[in-house]
């Protein structure tokens, strides 16, 4: 094992410790935020948050040691390349990973599509030994420069798992792709880096107090109780193989082929997120029903403003009012060619009185569209459905932001794997994958507006 490994893996363990000691950080403010919590509780989780420290430290310290062993190792190998005879030279250039004033192995200005990574990436496993090399410098990059973003272990020496230059991810032509607008909107949470569950404790039986009868009387007492709610983590991938001859002959294959992957993953998790069987938000969400043969934007928005409130009053108290409005992109436009003489008796900050509204003018994808009346901010998502109900319906998604949970890799979609199954076939096989977890029902709480009211949407001024 060579001192880049030790060093590789030295980081690993340190990205391992700083997840973990973030984990009970988190873990130790949730509970000072719980009104029945005691001294002792909060002492017995300082003290393991207390430990976690100390485990970074601990990690930290020996990746400084063998930092600085290679620094010195640095400093031989240039006093030896000043001192040491011609027969005995110090390893090549191309041999070396060199991380900092050095240009880096893959470069936006020199390989702009990434058709050098990823002929690489194909030689590679095709048995080019120089290719390997390239790659491995690109490897040891990556942990310098993006190493906290590196949770998960990577084989450098078989090249089973390779992150791919951040640059090619945002520099294609791609087909258009649905993509993660309400994935983007809602709670983020680091996977953790085991297991194929996350589990959350939810108090399903509250206590209770009471005025007291008399004095000396015994007062209110009902026992809490919790129950474990257990999410499954879930892979998102996709493969796929293409010939020897489009990777050696082609202009641009891979990353073309590459980046679609990546969008067809983005896309996959946030329709997922949406329209999954029992889980996704769709099927969680209570309906708010809107039946109008001839709908209107005006009839419409009263039903948003039910389907907030109902929001609020399931979640009371853990209520934040970070309160978000996700729909198909036809309705939001259905709303904004809406045209009346009315507006709404109560003003709302930063909301012109006589309009319905605010459209930041937004590109699809970019975050917040705009505003309704009330505040609220729209989140448009075309992974929503068009063909719901009678047929031709679409839905619109009542959530407070901070009660919808999506846990990602710290490193997915960016690692792929290449492989040569069909040899004799000069097949080139790519894989796109990730583990991700998520629940909307920590809280019974999101709305739906839902019904005929929101068939296929004709504009028409009303």
């Amino acid at each position: 094992m060579t001192l880049a490994d030790l060093i590789a893996q030295a980081r690993d363990a340190l990205n391992t410790a700083i997840a973990t000691r973030q984990q009970e950080q988190e873990a130790l403010l949730a509970l000072r935020s719980d009104p029945n919590l005691t001294e002792d509780a909060v002492a017995e989780r300082v003290r393991t948050r207390d430990a976690a420290d100390g485990e970074v430290t601990r990690r930290q310290a020996a990746l400084d040691e063998l930092l600085a062993e290679q620094a010195r190792e640095e400093e031989i190998a240039a006093l030896q390349a000043r001192t040491a005879p011609t027969g005995n030279r110090p390893p090549a250039y191309d041999r070396v990973a060199r991380v900092g004033s050095e240009e880096r192995t893959y470069r936006p200005d020199l390989d702009r599509r990434g058709a050098a990574f990823e002929r690489d990436v194909a030689a590679a496993f095709l048995g080019d030994y120089e290719a390997r090399d390239r790659l491995s410098r690109h490897m040891q990059e990556e942990r310098v420069e993006r190493g906290d973003q590196l949770v998960r272990a990577v084989g450098t020496g078989a090249f089973t798992g390779l992150v791919v230059p951040q640059y090619l991810t945002e520099l294609y032509a791609p087909a258009a792709a649905a993509r993660r607008p309400f994935a983007d909107a809602i709670r983020g949470h680091s996977l953790p880096a085991e297991g194929m569950t996350v589990n959350i404790s939810r108090i399903t039986t509250a206590t209770s107090t009471a005025i007291q009868a008399s004095e000396n009387t015994a007062v209110s007492e009902t026992n809490i109780d919790d129950t474990l709610m257990t999410i499954n983590v879930q892979t998102n991938a996709g493969q796929q193989t293409l010939s020897r001859q489009s990777i050696e002959r082609g202009a641009g294959v891979e990353p073309v082929v590459l980046d679609d992957l990546f969008r067809r993953y983005a896309t996959t998790l946030d329709s997922t997120l949406i329209n999954q069987a029992t889980n996704g938000l769709t099927n969680v969400a209570t309906a708010v029903a809107y039946t109008d043969a001839s709908p209107t934007a005006a009839e419409l928005y009263p039903k948003v403003i039910q389907g907030l409130s109902e929001v609020e009053a399931a979640l009371l108290d853990q209520a934040t009012g970070d309160n978000l409005a996700v729909m198909h992109s036809r309705r939001w436009y259905w709303m904004q060619n809406a045209m009346g003489s009315t507006w709404p008796m109560i003003s709302q900050p930063g909301i012109v009185q006589q309009t319905l509204g605010t459209n930041y003018a937004e590109a699809y994808g970019r975050g917040v569209r705009g505003v309704l009346p009330n505040g609220t901010p729209v989140i448009v998502d075309n992974n929503i459905g068009t063909t719901l109900g009678a047929g031709t319906e679409d839905e619109i998604y009542l959530v407070d932001r901070n009660e919808c949970h999506l846990w990602e890799d710290a490193s997915a979609p960016m690692y792929i794997r290449a492989e040569q199954p069909a040899a004799a076939t000069l097949g080139v096989l790519m894989v796109v994958y990730g583990y991700f977890a998520y629940t909307h029902a920590r809280y019974a709480h999101a709305r739906k507006v839902a019904g005929t009211g929101l068939i296929a949407p004709t504009f028409t001024g009303v």
